[in-house]
């Protein structure tokens, strides 16, 4: 006899997938860990499929799994736009947005703009998915999202900012004991912040902007928040943005007149949330915030 799993059981299956273990999904969820396993197990049965393999570094998915593992979260994006749609009320400023911003905005910037506004609507509760993924608002994984990319589905709302720029930047006491660089050439003697792995913003940088040569990367992360760490602590030269920079009377903008990036940034919810009050709030805080922020990092 078979039967429709719960979604609970989704939801087990897709967190024991990401953390590896029933232990660790368990601590996650809230749940014990027979709780998780008996829900693992009712799953399987269900599809008749094995799900997990027991190896020394923990529970590895099998193809199953794998398969099965773009559907469960699909479901968990649903079931959190429900209760984010559920808890908001159609007349007041109330309820729960998501907003999805990249590691340094999410950071450093948004905090500034998303408190007051939750000053001004005490009953306003707000999800900051802090990541450099790109979240799909068609299907509901965030309701507002700041981008550095041009947003290119339809059935968006999008406002676009500006150009936010990023120039090279590094901490006084480094350039005191190393020197400040006079020209791009001048780079190759210093020690320089930047990536791991050349992703295809990377590629694209280095493209529009290519490095004199002999110039590379002594201290490397992928994460960008990693990078504005780092030449905050003196580590050496590294991008960052203009704006962040000028908070801090310890950072001194390295060659502004040869190298800046301008970042196009936008913002954007779907369409049929335009008319939830609460969207609408936080969408228009978020573009006058970040305006703002723009002419500040511009000068203008």
């Amino acid at each position: 006899m078979t039967f429709e799993p719960s979604w609970d059981f989704y939801r087990s299956f897709l967190t024991v997938l990401q953390q590896g273990s029933l232990s660790a999904a368990a601590r996650e969820l809230g749940l014990t860990q027979p709780t998780i396993g008996r829900h693992v197990d009712a799953l399987e049965q269900a599809i008749g499929a094995e799900l997990f393999i027991r190896s020394p570094n923990g529970l590895l998915p099998t193809d199953a799994a794998q398969a099965l593992k773009p559907y469960a979260e699909t479901l968990a994006a649903t079931a959190a736009a429900l209760l984010r749609t559920a808890s908001g009320e159609r007349e007041s400023v109330a309820g729960t947005v998501r907003v999805s911003a990249s590691e340094v905005v999410a950071v450093e910037v948004l905090p500034g703009i998303l408190g007051p506004l939750q000053e001004t609507y005490p009953e306003l509760q707000i999800e900051l998915s802090a990541s450099d993924t790109i979240e799909d608002l068609v299907n509901r994984e965030a309701d507002i999202a700041v981008r550095m990319a041009e947003p290119q589905q339809d059935a968006l709302v999008v406002r676009r900012i500006g150009d936010i720029p990023l120039g090279f930047h590094a901490h006084r006491h480094y350039l005191e004991r190393h020197g400040i660089p006079q020209t791009m050439a001048d780079l190759a003697t210093h020690r320089l912040i930047g990536f791991d792995r050349q992703t295809a913003y990377v590629r694209m940088v280095m493209k529009r902007y290519p490095a004199p040569e002999g110039i590379k990367f002594a201290y490397r992360t992928d994460s960008n928040l990693a990078q504005l760490s780092a030449i905050r602590a003196g580590v050496g030269i590294g991008i960052c943005q203009i704006g962040l920079a000028r908070d801090n009377p310890d950072l001194v903008h390295v060659l502004p007149d040869a190298f800046v990036i301008p970042l196009g940034t936008w913002v954007v919810m779907h369409e049929s949330l335009k008319t939830s009050p609460r969207c609408r709030a936080t969408f228009d805080a978020l573009v006058k915030g970040l305006q703002t922020y723009q002419r500040y990092s511009t000068g203008t």
